[in-house]
């Protein structure tokens, strides 16, 4: 058994040095010919050993999870980031003025003759958020205006735009909480635990409507167009997460789909707009989409694997919830790779006695959330090589810091 235990040390370190040049959602050819001989040459070293069952046993399951890996992760090739040297960089500090009246220019759109609509609306907006997205945004903006002026400004458009985003963000949490019937949020009681669930639902919607006036405001046919993307994906996304796919093979490309649509599309949809307000070319607004793409799934995967490795306190709102829900996100669906035991449970979404528990046990006993955590690096790393294209600025390097916060954050 120590001979098939150095094996799969050997096998795991190759199989991890092939994911990390996997490039594309599908597989290429050259790669899955690099794991093909890689595989043969694995084998070939089996008919020395005594443990040929185990060790072919242990080759078919890496590879499978090789084969997995690459067809899911979307980061090329890319150099490590220099995280040492940007975490000098706040963010937040670069666009702290703007923030600073984001919560009152939003609290002045909600505004309502009807006195508890308006403060249900406004619940959310109380400052004490981290304005992720609206920041984001701002930087971009700001980095995109530098490259092509050379002036580090912020158009008001642009500034609208991260105002907008934010207000479809609160109101898909006001939404998600009354589908998941969550009793916290962002430390404090859900919109729904203290107006129920009715006028929860009212509100969310009167917030998108506010956002779709005041992005029907801007004049801009093209924004319009790209951030009522988002509300539909939003929508879609939605959906896909009340389904299952019983195909094992389909899971994580439904997975990533739904990640990319409930999370990455306003981050994605969001930078291409303001990119397209700064009259920048086809390729800059490719970069633009593109970093806010790679920033948002890696964003939600560190959403995931928090989900198991943090505590309720820390995160503001329950832990284990996804799985309570009957999600299975990146690390059960990795996880499932190495106990297969999994897949049922997957399947009835957890719904049996002991489900929550035992899987929580699985994941905590196989590499799901390393796996997922390395998923997320990619995202970052690739997000980080899309800004090379920018000129250097503080904006963007930032942007850049914004890849190491992401990894790094707690809750």
């Amino acid at each position: 058994m120590a001979a098939v235990g150095r094996i799969r040390s050997r096998l795991h370190t190759q199989l991890l040095q092939i994911y990390k040049i996997s490039e594309g959602l599908q597989i290429n050819l050259v790669l899955k010919a690099r794991l093909h001989n890689q595989r043969k040459l694995m084998v070939r070293l089996c008919g020395y050993l005594n443990y040929n069952e185990q060790v072919h046993k242990c080759i078919n399951n890496a590879f499978s999870l090789a084969f997995r890996c690459c067809r899911c992760v979307s980061a090329g090739s890319v150099r490590e980031p220099q995280m040492s040297v940007h975490q000098q960089v706040d963010p937040y500090k670069l666009v702290g003025a703007e923030l600073a009246n984001l919560c009152v220019e939003i609290k002045q759109e909600v505004v309502t003759s009807k006195h508890e609509l308006g403060e249900i609306a406004e619940y959310y907006f109380d400052g004490k958020g981290k304005c992720f997205r609206p920041m984001l945004i701002m930087l971009a903006s700001k980095a995109l205006n530098f490259h092509k002026t050379e002036e580090e400004r912020l158009l008001d458009s642009q500034r609208r735009v991260a105002m907008i985003a934010e207000m479809i963000h609160t109101a898909s949490l006001i939404h998600d909480d009354v589908i998941d019937e969550s009793c916290i949020r962002r430390g404090k009681s859900s919109v729904n635990n203290i107006w129920k669930e009715r006028k929860a639902i009212l509100a969310g919607n009167y917030l998108l409507s506010v956002a779709s006036m005041a992005l029907a405001r801007i004049g801009n046919k093209d924004v319009v167009q790209v951030l009522s993307q988002t509300i539909e994906d939003l929508v879609r996304g939605e959906f896909m997460q009340l389904g299952s796919k019983e195909d094992e093979n389909e899971r994580f490309k439904h997975y990533l789909t739904k990640t990319f649509k409930k999370t990455a599309s306003l981050m994605a949809n969001s930078c291409k707009a303001i990119a397209v307000l700064g009259e920048l070319d086809e390729d800059l607004i490719g970069v633009a989409y593109e970093y806010g793409r790679n920033i948002g799934l890696s964003f939600q995967l560190v959403d995931d694997i928090l989900d198991f490795t943090s505590c309720d306190t820390l995160m503001g709102k329950p832990t284990a919830a996804d799985l309570r829900l009957g999600l299975a996100t990146a690390p059960v669906l990795f996880a499932s790779q190495e106990f297969p035991e999994l897949h049922s449970m997957i399947m009835r979404r957890f719904m049996q006695d002991g489900d929550v528990e035992r899987a929580r046990e699985l994941v905590a006993k196989s590499d799901g959330v390393s796996h997922a955590r390395m998923m997320a690096e990619q995202h970052c790393k690739e997000a980080v090589r899309l800004l090379q294209t920018l000129k250097l600025s503080d904006s963007r390097r930032a942007l850049e810091h914004i890849a190491y916060l992401v990894l790094n954050r707690q809750k």
